[in-house]
């Protein structure tokens, strides 16, 4: 009996030591998951009365995979989108991202997928944005997709941008909705026989989609208004050159137009504003109800003066050039008045491409460019097109300055030497390559470059810029030696009556020989004088749909860019600099 009530006693404390620990790890999980679920209950309160950052920090334990949280695919989707709430769109990207790839089979992917497409949207990622709008599946935010669509084509109206669109997603409705009205805003001959097939696809009117032009503005009197760095103040009546010799000259061949222009019927008002190169100066300037009636702003010629102008410009939609001899389409900015009156450097590097594959039979190119923003630009750009194009390109590389010497190596180092010791072979073979593009300016590049060339004897050619011929470093004998081709935005042929009557009349008005910026300054003018006789105010449209002839250089054209895309040429041939391509 004793045995017994011992045995019994025993199983019950075996029993209490074995169930127990589980009892409490119940417990314990239960408790868990109650302060898990308050913590989710408390950071979704933050979120809903809009305390994003502090909803985010609430959030982040949660977002931690745990066997006893509940949470993480709400709790990452919630601080993904209180970080783009806050403005941390990057952030919420990549929470968006990550959440996709932890949790491929979350059901509420279509969610993370919606602001994902907004996202992309915003950052005009169209073809990502795009990609992943096809992968919503909800018919509720498929709908409210389509809305985050329509409202972002609406601001394309580029017809390459919509055709590169349609190939990437052919069977997307608001794509080539928004590609008829592109096409319908312009209205070529290629462009209207695309609208017509898209509109007898849908049965849509075609009246819908084109755009009437806007009625032309001609005006008496067209005023232009001239902010630049005249630095009044430091100007005296000696003969020698100014601080601010170039602006000086810009003008002198602006002023110097106006009077041709005269005689044509076109009368330009310029009303001159002394920025002074300065914040404040810049800031009383654009408070002149006077500039708010321009019909076009030039300058100021810094980027970092230009902002508060942009604004005014933007606000009251009037033509902006910020410099007109800049090639810098970083200038133009986010003001869909303003325009560059030269060609980009992407634009000079891809018609650089568009030259050499007329010219050369072996298509092995090499590339070297510059380490400034402009050289990389133009480079890049060059080996794009060039690739579209079928150049093989074999080698590119960025120079700097201390290492420019590798340069003669690369191109010029002797392996096999004639009776006489000349260099005969080299390390880069004879007639290896049939092309050498040079995006730079620097001399401590190009120069090494031409050098090599000369010195290997064989038949490369290279394509360069125009502003090596304004510095001299190499003879014009060699430039002529060597083949060496030049884009040339500002050429200008000295001989032609055109130019010469521009030069007899300026050296009767001012006593001295005009330089570049007089002349640069002249055909500027000379162009927007032309412009607004033809087009008036709202000249821009007119630009984009044909070539404008030059006077003394060789014309302008529009690019959906807002730069020029005529981008003459030239090389020497008998001592002289003649046009090679067709601008």
């Amino acid at each position: 009996m004793f045995s017994y009530r011992w045995q019994a006693g025993n199983d019950w404390l075996w029993a209490i030591n074995f169930v127990l620990p589980f009892v409490f790890l119940f417990f314990s999980t239960l408790l868990q998951a109650q302060d898990f679920k308050k913590q989710y209950k408390h950071a979704k309160e933050l979120f809903e009365e809009g305390s994003y950052s502090a909803a985010m920090d609430a959030f982040r334990p949660l977002m931690v995979y745990d066997n006893n949280n509940p949470y993480p695919e709400y709790a990452n989707f919630y601080a993904a989108l209180s970080a783009q709430r806050l403005g941390f769109v990057t952030l919420a990207k990549e929470t968006f991202l990550q959440i996709k790839k932890i949790y491929p089979k979350w059901d509420q992917l279509d969610e993370v997928n919606y602001w994902l497409v907004k996202i992309y949207f915003d950052q005009r990622e169209y073809f990502r944005a795009l990609t992943i709008a096809g992968q919503i599946k909800n018919e509720d935010i498929f709908k409210e997709t389509v809305l985050l669509k329509r409202v972002a084509l609406s601001k394309i109206d580029d017809v390459e941008t919509m055709q590169m669109l349609r190939e990437e997603n052919p069977t997307d409705y608001e794509v080539l909705r928004r590609l008829a009205f592109a096409l319908g805003k312009n209205l070529t001959t290629e462009n209207e026989h695309l609208l017509d097939s898209l509109t007898g696809i849908f049965g849509w009117d075609k009246k819908d989609f084109v755009v009437a032009a806007n009625v032309p503005v001609f005006k008496e009197k067209y005023r232009v208004a001239l902010l630049l760095p005249f630095r009044a103040s430091t100007l005296d009546a000696s003969p020698g050159k100014k601080r601010s010799q170039f602006v000086l000259d810009l003008y002198q061949g602006m002023k110097l137009a106006t009077d041709s222009l005269l005689d044509e019927g076109v009368n330009l008002e310029l009303l001159t504003y002394d920025t002074e190169h300065d914040l404040d100066v810049i800031k009383k300037l654009v408070n002149e109800e006077e500039l708010k009636s321009a019909d076009l702003i030039v300058g100021p010629l810094f980027q970092e003066d230009a902002k508060m102008v942009q604004e005014l410009a933007t606000k009251n939609k009037i033509n902006t050039v910020v410099n007109p001899i800049s090639f810098n389409i970083d200038l133009v900015g986010k003001n869909p008045n303003a325009f560059l009156f030269q060609p980009g450097h992407a634009t000079i590097g891809k018609k650089s491409a568009e030259i050499l594959i007329k010219k050369v039979s072996n298509k092995k190119c090499m590339v070297f460019y510059g380490d400034g923003p402009k050289d990389s630009t133009m480079a890049f750009s060059f080996m794009k097109r060039a690739y579209e194009l079928g150049i093989n390109l074999v080698y590119a590389e960025e120079v700097h300055a201390e290492n420019s010497t590798e340069l003669l190596d690369k191109l010029a180092k002797p392996t096999q030497f004639d009776e006489w010791k000349n260099p005969k072979q080299f390390t880069m073979k004879l007639d290896s390559i049939g092309s050498i593009f040079v995006a730079s300016d620097d001399p401590l590049i190009y120069t090494k470059v031409v050098n090599s060339v000369e010195t290997r004897g064989d038949s490369i050619l290279v394509i360069g810029q125009e502003s090596w011929l304004e510095d001299g470093a190499i003879n014009p004998t060699k430039l002529e030696k060597v083949k060496v081709i030049f884009s040339s935005p500002n050429f200008t042929f000295v001989t032609d009556k055109p130019y010469l009557q521009f030069r007899n009349k300026y050296i009767h008005t001012h006593g001295i020989i005009p330089g570049l910026y007089s002349q640069k300054g002249y055909e500027f003018a000379m162009m927007i004088g032309h412009a607004f006789k033809k087009y008036g105010v709202h000249f821009q449209e007119g630009l984009t749909k044909e070539k404008l002839s030059g006077v003394i250089a060789q014309g302008y054209q529009m690019q959906p860019a807002k730069d020029n895309g005529v981008v003459p040429f030239v090389s020497f041939k008998n001592g002289r600099l003649v046009i090679v391509g067709e601008p």
